[in-house]
């Protein structure tokens, strides 16, 4: 495969997991392509045009030749200047990917935020509430982002001549989808019952041997789940904590997500939403390695590292 069909790829893949469906997707994008075509001249040339085509945002070519074929990769939850010079020093590795955003693609990390508000909207939140909850944060991410060195770890892979890209949302796309299956065919009554369905899960079962295992963060053992809401896996970064009163008022009882902050666990104390999380690098090992079994599935040689918890599926 080249790194072009790798990248489509992906994105379909992510398409596909998505909550939201094809054809919201695909208007979502009609709707950009609209408004690009009745800016001015300058706009344009400003504009991301690849934003046009790849509805992840976050999931991008960074560096290298789209054409080249690629054999050998080497992925990681986060890359950084290590393991670009990791990849160069093994000198077959024809890809470095990382899951967590790089260069432009973390510039646009809030832009993916909206899948949030359909997947509030999917849990039972009026989408008027959700939207203006979500935008709030999405401003507040765009602002926390500004001052990043976006750039950094592309300026690494330039120099030392390794390609490299990030695929985000699909690959937590698929996570979610896959958590929210899993949950849904067991039924799980109580939050012990819960965690007895995660910690079956592979990259969890291992995660646990790492001290990094799923817990619960607010609520206890033998506490009622009631409705399980599968919000916080997917969609960028953490959501508005205001957000849990709407849940709960939907009637949602417990959510469970990758991480969270102080902040937010307070929010669902207060709102009277338990909490489990998961874990952050076994919940984006989950997403990244149903991708990585199909690059696999071609003859791809995996490389993994940097907190990736690589279990194969094929």
């Amino acid at each position: 495969m080249t790194i072009e069909e790798i990248y489509n790829l992906v994105i379909m893949t992510g398409i596909d997991a998505d909550f939201r469906e094809e054809k919201s997707i695909k208007d979502n994008l009609s709707r950009l392509k609209e408004k690009y075509e009745k800016m001015s001249d300058e706009e344009k040339e400003e504009y991301d045009k690849e934003r046009l085509e790849n509805p992840f945002s976050d999931t991008r070519i960074l560096f290298g030749d789209r054409k080249k074929e690629v054999k050998k990769i080497l992925v990681g939850i986060d890359i950084d200047g290590e393991e670009m010079l990791l990849a160069k020093t093994m000198g077959d590795v024809d890809l470095v990917l990382s899951h967590h955003p790089r260069g432009i693609a973390l510039a646009g990390l809030d832009d993916v935020m909206q899948l949030q508000i359909d997947v509030m909207h999917l849990y039972g939140v009026p989408v008027n509430v959700a939207e203006k909850m979500i935008k709030k944060r999405i401003e507040e991410v765009s602002r926390g982002l500004s001052p990043a060195n976006h750039n950094r770890v592309v300026d690494m892979a330039r120099h030392l001549g390794v390609p490299l890209m990030c695929a985000h949302t699909p690959c937590d796309n698929l996570a979610a989808k896959y958590v929210k299956e899993k949950i849904e065919k067991e039924n799980p009554v109580f939050l012990e019952d819960v965690m007895n369905v995660l910690k079956k899960i592979p990259e969890y079962k291992e995660a646990i041997k790492m001290g990094a295992g799923p817990q619960i963060f607010v609520g206890n053992k033998s506490n009622r789940a009631g409705k399980i809401v599968i919000t916080e896996m997917t969609g960028g970064t953490e959501g508005a904590p205001e957000i849990y009163e709407k849940l709960s008022q939907a009637g949602a009882g417990t959510v469970v997500g990758m991480h969270i902050s102080e902040k937010h666990r307070e929010a669902a104390e207060k709102a009277h939403i338990n909490v489990i999380v998961a874990g952050h690098m076994s919940s984006d090992s989950i997403g990244v390695n149903f991708f990585l079994d199909k690059l696999e599935k071609k003859g791809i040689e995996i490389v993994s590292c940097s907190g990736l918890i690589r279990y194969s599926r094929n």
